[in-house]
Parts: C-alpha cells; structure tokens; sequence
C-alpha cells in the first residue's frame, strides 16, 4: 500500500492511463507517447492552467520509471 498526496493524484490518475503508451527501441522502453496527454486532459476535464504542470509530473514519474527499467537491463559484462 502507499500513500497519494491529493494534490498529485490527477497526475499519477494520468501516468496510470498512459501505461500501454510506451514507446520502446532495441533496449526497452524510451519514454511516453506524449501525443495521447490532450486526450486524457479532455477526458478527466483538466483545465489549461493545470496542464503545463501536470505534464511535468507525469514526466517526473516517466524519468523514474525510465531509470528503474535501466536499473534492471542486464548489463553488457554480464
């Protein structure tokens, strides 16, 4: 279990619904398919106002994932 502070659930509500807009190379995922975001804004009625911080929210999360996935590739010694 953990904790969501209420002023970041919108965003976290957002990175959820991007999790099968990954884009992936030979090495794994490389980041979000950004171009889904206005979807998802239209869709949970996000004002304009909210957006510009809310995208970089969903980045900060995206960044975190990116490194726990390259945490987790086998490196090329093994």
């Amino acid at each position: 279990m953990f904790w969501i502070f209420p002023d970041n659930l919108l965003a976290v509500v957002l990175f959820e619904a991007m999790r099968t807009q990954w884009r992936t190379g030979f090495a794994g995922p490389t980041g979000l398919e950004y171009s889904v975001l206005p979807t998802l804004f239209q869709l949970h009625d996000v004002k304009r106002s909210k957006r510009r911080q809310l995208f970089d929210d969903v980045r900060a999360m995206e960044i975190e994932v990116l490194s726990m996935f390259a945490e987790q590739r086998p490196s090329s010694e093994d």
